[in-house]
């Protein structure tokens, strides 16, 4: 004689979460170290948070973080460019140019670009002046090397060519990432190379180039800080100047960070703006296979 137990049906509605107990220690661990940091923060007068307040939004300052800003803006679009150049020049059968291009990424990546500004802001040593001219024929221009390597000018070239090295990664990288039977599709479609490279290749390759541009963009901006030591004015320098003047280091040095941390913040924020908006197609094809593999699962 077989006896059937009856199994009392679940409701769904009636489950509670199971309890880990791991979890509950390693937050209560986690709260303990951020109440911590506060009274740490709040609680040390060396601080001087009342100094810090005060020179917050100093005149000196916040043309040091412009200029900040103005070197990122300005060494990203041009390193973009030349790393663009760069990239392609490394993807091209033409051998001279894929070597030339090779060595410049190279060479440039192995560099620090504190050498590199120490280099530019001291290139009037090695070439006093600058000529334009017939090769092994007449000048046709000349000027002093000191007149046109300034802080700004060294600052600028400095940090446009290593961020060119970089970016030609990326950019060759995320070119590398589309299929060729894209580029095949379109040939035979009758584009031409340019359309196809500006209609299929790069907006796909977007989604690949986009987030370590990102990064680089941020890396930039605290790279920034660098040109403090050629007597650019930058946001550290602009510090510096006043932590000289009133031996006030520490709250200095936080006016510093909290700008920093306001544009990195902010860089951020159109990071994943901008992710978002090339990541449309992949986001709605990747949604569509989970429904139908949740279809098929029911099924």
């Amino acid at each position: 004689m077989t006896h059937t137990v009856e199994q009392t049906p679940v409701d769904v509605a009636d489950a509670r979460t199971r309890v880990r107990p791991v979890r509950i220690v390693v937050a209560v661990l986690l709260g303990a170290i951020t109440i911590g940091m506060l009274w740490f923060l709040i609680g040390n007068e060396r601080f001087e948070w009342d100094v810090v307040a005060a020179y917050l939004f100093n005149g000196s300052v916040l043309l040091g973080l412009g200029m900040s800003i103005m070197l990122t803006v300005v060494g990203m679009v041009l390193g973009s460019l030349l790393g663009t150049v760069l990239a392609a020049g490394q993807l091209s059968d033409f051998g001279p140019l894929r070597w030339a291009s090779m060595t410049f990424v190279g060479v440039f990546r192995a560099v620090p670009p504190l050498v590199q500004l120490i280099f530019w802001y001291n290139l009037a040593y090695l070439l006093p002046r600058i000529t334009i001219g017939v090769p092994f024929g007449p000048e046709l221009f000349s000027w002093s090397t000191n007149d046109l390597i300034t802080p700004l000018t060294a600052a600028i070239i400095g940090l446009s060519l290593h961020e060119a090295a970089y970016m030609a990664e990326i950019i060759r990288a995320g070119i590398l990432s589309v299929d060729q039977g894209q580029r095949d599709a379109a040939a035979a479609m009758g584009f031409s190379r340019w359309h196809t490279f500006t209609r299929i290749v790069l907006p796909q390759a977007m989604r690949v180039i986009i987030p370590p541009t990102g990064s680089q963009v941020i890396a930039l901006l605290k790279g920034t800080s660098l040109v403090s030591v050629i007597a650019m004015g930058d946001l550290l320098h602009a510090v510096q100047v006043i932590y000289n003047r009133t031996y006030e280091v520490v709250p200095m040095l936080i006016v510093a960070v909290i700008w920093y941390l306001v544009v990195v913040t902010v860089l951020t924020l159109i990071q994943r703006r901008v992710e978002a908006y090339f990541g449309r197609g992949s986001s709605r094809v990747a949604a569509r296979r989970a429904v139908r593999r949740t279809k098929a699962v029911a099924s």
